[in-house]
């Protein structure tokens, strides 16, 4: 969060593309970590929470169109 102006939400997941932490509203200058984790998803502040995102749930990455 070095230089940025504004918040975000950060999703940490682990091999599987399972989420083990969420932090909502996380503001510039500040830092976060996840033991175990080895993927960071960055969100818009607020996202999370209005698709219910929680520890546990598994995410799933499709290729863009064109890609």
């Amino acid at each position: 969060m070095f230089g940025m102006r504004f918040a975000i939400d950060v999703v940490f997941l682990d091999r599987a593309d399972t989420v083990t932490r969420v932090v909502e509203d996380l503001r510039p200058w500040r830092l976060a970590a996840a033991k175990g984790s080895r993927k960071v998803v960055e969100l818009p502040a607020g996202r999370a929470r209005d698709v219910d995102l929680a520890v546990g749930d598994e995410l799933r990455f499709d290729a863009a169109d064109g890609a």
